[in-house]
């Protein structure tokens, strides 16, 4: 029998992420689209992007209406060969609006095969930068950050001097608690055996 959650960050009631979680609000307009597997992901960080940040949406499918993208300013936040790194923008170029895939690589690029007009947007890449705190994941991309990682640092930089660093105690608590649930199992095996089944995402 699975566990009760919680309605709005959907952790277990146990391991809920809310009181962690800020009201913040930018001049960017950030839409997430987020691939169906990665919904379903028990650590994915989209979701506490749109619960954290005011003027971001999420938006979870693999097909999307143009209307999404269309609006002046609207930028991809993906790398590309064209991709503008968004330390690099000047003022009047700087984005109103970015979209941003969230899922895998091999997720996201499925994203941009299937919607063409998302895949023509112009495209802003983060600088490089600390390595990624999601230590639960691996990825064999280099320099590959979480979704709510690549979102805060485009932000500081577009947005400077806001900070927007609060995003993460959301994701830190989560990441933190998960590697706790990973030491207890490698210690005592029969205590993951006593878990519901797929507990080491709690």
């Amino acid at each position: 029998m699975s566990r009760p959650v919680c309605p709005r960050c959907t952790r277990p009631l146990g391991h809920c992420l809310c009181s962690a979680i800020p009201d913040l609000c930018s001049r960017t307009r950030v839409t997430i689209l987020q691939h169906p597997e990665e919904s379903r992901h028990p650590l994915n960080t989209g979701r506490l992007v749109a619960l954290g940040l005011r003027q971001a949406e999420l938006v979870c499918g693999e097909l999307f209406p143009d209307s999404l993208w269309q609006e002046p300013g609207t930028w991809l936040l993906f790398p590309g060969d064209d991709a503008i790194c968004v330390d690099a923008i000047v003022p009047g170029q700087k984005p109103t609006h970015l979209i941003v895939p969230d899922g895998t690589w091999r997720m996201a690029r499925r994203l941009l095969r299937l919607n063409p007009g998302l895949a023509a947007l112009p495209r802003l890449v983060i600088p490089t930068g600390e390595p990624s705190r999601y230590r639960v994941r691996n990825t064999s991309q280099a320099g590959a950050v979480a979704t709510i990682e690549a979102i805060v640092r485009a932000l500081e930089v577009l947005e400077a001097p806001a900070r927007f660093a609060a995003l993460l105690a959301p994701f830190d608590l989560m990441v933190d608690r998960q590697l706790a649930a990973m030491a207890r199992a490698h210690e005592d095996p029969a205590w993951q055996d006593s878990r519901q089944p797929g507990s080491l995402s709690d």
